[in-house]
Formats: structure tokens, sequence, C-alpha cells
């Protein structure tokens, strides 16, 4: 096992002007960590992975495995495993042979192969498979093959680009607790790439999230989730609601805050926040952290109900509260609650926090 280091990486490609496609990015990653390289489309985060792997040299920055510096060598001479978003399999090739194809090419043949090729299908479950054809195989089977392929040649660093994209929705939720089993068990430093917040934080040992080539915020999923650094994290990690409130008085860690009501909260807050008293702040707090009441009962914030919608698991609202929609998950609502009654809603202090713009 060894870790991998991105220091200052940027990409520029030619014909994009000034704009990095990745931008002066620092990742540190542990050995045998499972990291995961969130954002939207046209974040950077594939551009970045395919830097790791060497398909791209940075146009500045250095990127070391271990304490080897790879920043110019060829996808070759890394020692790495891939696993791409279209699995990239040979179809005149039967599922053993797909699975040798790295074995082959590094001269890795006969009973040491076969015994690698049978190693690596019994890892992902498809131990007897070897002689099928892919094309009689399902998505979720393919995609074993792939992630088989990686592992045969027993890489230093397992590299994954949405591999799970193309599977439906229970079968990625299945697969991704295979790929997890399969890399703890395998001991490997894996670096994996998605849009699908979900699928990150149920996956990850730590996340960098990723806006416009920029890396926002590292931390593990449950730093990000309660604690996140911008109003980008905490949008696009799940459903926040950002609220801009006056500030009445701050500290090294807390922020007091007015809300709507007059009341105030005294919030948590990241040193070097720079507020200071009659600035504004602006505060997270998650849908589901909002407590439903009477409107009238003491320190509720009283609002109007414009949406509803029931999901199986959770009841949404939408509340305009003095003329700000904030949203709302609960588990309880109470009976005949309907679009237009009044709410009182309870925001816990302990449940919110300062995020930078």
């Amino acid at each position: 096992m060894i870790g991998v280091t991105l220091e200052s990486v940027s990409k520029r490609f030619a014909g994009a002007g000034d704009t990095a496609a990745v931008d002066d990015v620092d990742i540190s990653i542990d050995a045998g960590e499972f990291f995961t390289l969130l954002g939207p489309s046209g974040c950077g985060k594939t551009t970045t992975l395919r830097m790791i792997a060497g398909f791209y040299f940075p146009t500045s920055g250095r990127i070391r495995f271990g304490g080897e510096d790879v920043t110019r060598k060829p996808p070759n001479k890394r020692d790495t495993g891939m696993v791409f978003q279209n699995y990239a399999l040979f179809p005149h090739l039967s599922v053993a042979q797909n699975v040798g194809y790295g074995l082959k090419i590094r001269k890795v043949r006969g009973a040491d192969a076969r015994s690698r090729i049978a190693e690596a299908l019994d890892q992902v479950h498809l131990a007897g498979y070897g002689d099928r054809r892919i094309d009689q195989l399902s998505g979720g089977q393919q995609q074993r093959v792939a992630l088989a392929r990686a592992l045969v040649i027993r890489p230093r660093t397992l590299l994954l680009d949405e591999p799970l994209s193309n599977l439906d929705a229970k079968l990625r939720e299945e697969t991704r607790t295979e790929i997890r089993r399969i890399q703890r068990d395998a001991g490997l430093t894996s670096i994996y790439v998605t849009h699908d917040q979900a699928e990150a934080m149920a996956m990850s040992d730590r996340i960098a999230v990723m806006e416009s080539g920029r890396v926002r915020q590292i931390g593990t999923p449950q730093e990000i989730y309660h604690r996140p650094a911008t109003t980008f994290v905490a949008r696009f990690i799940g459903r926040s609601n950002v609220l801009s409130l006056p500030v009445l008085a701050a500290d090294a860690i807390s922020v007091e805050v007015r809300l709507a009501d007059d009341t105030s909260r005294t919030v948590a807050a990241p040193r070097e926040h720079g507020l200071t008293e009659s600035a504004t702040a602006l505060i997270s707090i998650r849908p589901e952290h909002i407590g439903l009441c009477g409107p009238d009962e003491p320190e509720a914030l009283a609002g109007r109900i414009t949406d509803l919608e029931f999901t199986g698991m959770a009841t949404n609202l939408t509340v305009d509260v003095s003329g700000q929609e904030l949203m709302v998950a609960t588990v309880e609502v109470p009976d005949g609650l309907a679009v237009g009654d009044r709410i009182g809603l309870r925001l816990p202090a302990a449940r919110m926090w300062v995020v930078h713009p």
C-alpha cells in the first residue's frame, strides 16, 4: 500500500484560455484509504484522476506515489488499476481473457496467470464465469469484470471513474457495497470519482468536494455534511438551508445571529471566519434538523407552508418565513397539515453552522 500526494497541481488545456480545468490542487491520500473526488460535471474531478493515472500530465505541480515522483511517468509505469465509466471490455474476448489482458501485457502467462485470474474473479464473486462471453453478462456483472481486470495486476493504487453510473439505482447500491468490501479486503489505496453525493457519503473514508477546478473542502463524510466549508458544499452535499442573518456578536469560534422573529442563536463557526458585529453571516442548517411546532409557541419561527411532498421515508415541506423559504424534512407530520397552513419552526443552535460564501 502507498499513499498519493498532489502538490499544487494545475491543468490547462490548449485553447481554453486562462481557465484551468484543475487549479492549484493539494491533496494527501493515506495508504489504504478510500478517497473520493466529488463534484458536478466539469468541476475537474475526472481530469484530476487522469493526471493521477498518467493519461494527462499536469501543467504545473507534482504527483507522488509514496516518496516517488510520478509526475512525468507514463501510465504503464505507475502500477495503477483503472476502472472506467464504460467498463472498456473487449466483446470478442471471454471473461477470463478480459480479466487477464493486463497480465498478458506484463508477460505473466501459464499457471501463474490462470491462478491470478481465478483469484480476481473470486474476489468479485464471479468464480466459474471465466468462459462466458461479455454479452452473456448483466450490467452489474460486466462492472465486476472490469473491477477484476483492474485487481488482477495487483496495483499499488486503484482508480475508479464513475464506475456505477450505467447501473440502475438498486444495482448501484448493491455494487457500491461490493466495491467497498473488495477494497477493504485487498487493502488498496483507492481513488474514486463520482457526482453522486449519496455514493460518496456511503463509500468514502474522506471526500474532496470540487467546484470549478478547485477543491472546496476535504473531510470525512460526517465533517462535510455537518460542517460544510462553503455555501456550495452545503447545498451540493444533500440539501441545506443557507440563511443570511445579521451578526450581533462574534468571537473566535462562534457567532451570535438574529433570526426573523428577533430572537438570537449563538452558532458554532470555523476559526478565521472573519465576521464582526453588524456583519451578515451565512448560516447552514439541514432540513431534517428543523423541528415543527405550533406557530405561537415560544421561540418558534412562524411561517406558512407553500409546498408539501410525501416521499415515503419522510415528508418534505417548504415554509415561507418572512419572505424566506425554508426546507424542512420530517418523519412525523401532524394529521391534516396542508399547503397554506401556518406552522412553527424550531431551529436548534447546535445544528446551525457558519459557512463561507
